[in-house]
């Protein structure tokens, strides 16, 4: 165990380094800079933020950036992660209560129109069998279902765009397996592991071979994002 903060600032004053030449070569804001070195690392925008800020920051200083990024984990990640997983664990059972609770309303209300259906015919259209009753379809499509697993890689999923809502953001790990539903996501992807598998509709998504990459994945096409 070493301390994160500590040991980045003597690297850069070792280097003669100031925040602004930092900053424009990393394209990280200065405060966020600071923050790390303070181990502050609620200031930074995002805990998606934090490791590849970490990371970026003492490769430039010509540190082993994985190494940070562990300490990271070992440190501040486990204890939030247990709890996270437990928080998406209840979100998705929540929804998928919420999914069955909405698939028995359409289901009565199809059977309710049914049977308003057959009364009118009745009423209205004479005994004759001769003239078929079209029904209406009982409810819509349902949508793709997203799934990815794969021990130690780390993957964000948005709904539609790089701006849309996140549905998942953290560090895969073993036996975790996610779900989550719609037609169009923005998946950024780093560190795959050779474990990855990502399906959508229970279709493989090919990904390109890369240490990092960013692409726009639907049920028809996958492309990198620009």
């Amino acid at each position: 165990m070493f301390e994160i903060g500590n040991s980045l600032r003597d690297a850069r004053l070792r280097q003669g380094l100031e925040f602004p030449q930092v900053e424009l070569a990393t394209k990280i804001r200065g405060k966020y800079l600071r923050a790390i070195e303070e181990e502050q690392f609620d200031v930074l925008p995002a805990e998606t933020y934090v490791k590849g800020f970490l990371r970026a920051y003492a490769e430039y200083l010509g540190l082993d950036g994985q190494l940070y990024v562990d300490e990271y984990d070992s440190r501040f990640v486990v204890a939030d992660s247990i709890e996270t997983s437990e928080r998406r664990r209840s979100v998705h059972r929540q929804h998928a209560h919420s999914f069955e609770r909405r698939a028995v309303l359409l289901a009565l209300v199809g059977i309710t129109a049914l049977a308003a259906l057959v009364i009118v015919a009745w009423r209205f259209g004479g005994s004759s069998p001769s003239t078929p009753l079209v029904l209406p379809p009982q409810s819509g499509p349902v949508a793709p279902q997203l799934r990815f697993s794969g021990r130690g890689t780390y993957i964000e999923v948005r709904r539609g765009s790089a701006t849309g809502p996140v549905l998942y953001a953290g560090t895969l790990r073993r036996g975790e397996s996610n779900i989550v539903s719609g037609r169009r996501f923005w998946i950024l992807v780093r560190h795959p592991s050779k474990q990855l598998r990502v399906t959508l509709d229970g279709k493989a998504v090919a990904l390109p071979a890369r240490k990092t990459l960013a692409v726009i994945v639907t049920p028809t096409s996958t492309a990198l994002a620009g």
